[in-house]
């Protein structure tokens, strides 16, 4: 981690890496992100372009903030990320470009995208994309692909290192706009925490509940525990599962409790969609508790 922004600016490690990393609700189904990449490699040839993913669920604010979370980590310092999931593309809402602890730049709206990472990982400095004059040259009369015009012209920009992240436009002293993100806690002998996100192709719950609070609550793998999940305080599901290390120790299509990738708490069925099954969707009002059932004597 990077302990201030000019630390970090002196080494200015995105000139050398030269990479950008897309995310989008835009699909894969028209030319959008193909256009992005377009817009990228006009300014600098020489960079390198990945894509993180393009099917965060339309106008999904709360899921482009965790994926960001999810992916940045692994990415080396220096990369650039253009993330757009931009409900209020063209309104007033601002658009920033945003050093991190961690040493990555974000482009992106203010829009509460920045959440997750700003409150684990940390915002070094932040500021306001000046859309007169960082944008692709004769875009000024379209107002609805911010994504094309302004971010991947922008993100370009920095990561070939023919502008300064001071060119970006002025310092932000506020915080960003900030999603409500609860943590996760141990009351009463009860876990509370929250359904952030699905596995999205197998339709696991992911939890922000890490695995050493999970264990410092006494359960081990092999427990039995009590799970309930509810959507502003109506129950949804409220059932009991094992608590394993793999999919493998229940049988096809129970429910079980696993510790995921991101060494949270997952809830799955073996082969099955939970998420599906249920009818559970993600988001701070998706809330889960869990309890250790004690063994019948």
């Amino acid at each position: 981690m990077f302990s201030s922004a000019a630390e970090l600016k002196a080494l200015a490690p995105w000139k050398q890496r030269k990479t950008i990393v897309f995310m989008t609700d835009f699909g894969s189904a028209d030319g959008a992100v193909s256009a992005m990449h377009g817009v990228a490699d006009s300014v600098c040839q020489d960079l390198r372009l990945e894509d993180m993913t393009h099917e965060i669920p339309q106008f999904n604010i709360w899921e482009a903030s965790y994926r960001l979370l999810q992916t940045l980590p692994y990415w080396a310092p220096g990369t650039v990320f253009v993330c757009v999931v931009d409900p209020g593309v063209g309104s007033d809402r601002e658009s920033v470009a945003v050093l991190t602890a961690s040493g990555h730049i974000v482009v992106t709206p203010d829009n509460g995208t920045l959440s997750h990472v700003a409150k684990k990982i940390g915002i070094l400095e932040r500021r306001r994309i000046s859309e007169t004059e960082n944008r692709l040259k004769d875009s000024q009369r379209s107002y609805t692909f911010y994504g094309r015009d302004v971010y991947a012209y922008t993100g370009a920009k920095l990561a070939s290192g023919l502008m300064d992240f001071e060119s970006t436009g002025p310092l932000l002293e506020t915080e960003p706009l900030m999603l409500e993100i609860e943590d996760p806690k141990i009351e009463n002998s009860f876990i509370f925490g929250t359904i952030d996100v699905l596995d999205t192709r197998y339709g696991s719950l992911w939890t922000n509940i890490p695995d050493t609070l999970f264990f410092e609550s006494g359960i081990s793998y092999g427990d039995e525990v009590y799970v309930s999940v509810s959507k502003k305080d109506r129950l949804v599901f409220g059932y009991r599962m094992k608590v394993c290390k793999n999919f493998s120790e229940v049988s096809v299509g129970e429910p079980l409790l696993y510790i995921n990738s991101l060494l949270n708490v997952g809830i799955a069925l073996n082969q099955g969609s939970f998420a599906k099954t249920y009818r559970i969707g993600t988001g701070g009002d998706w809330k889960i508790s869990i309890k250790k059932v004690d063994p019948v004597r």
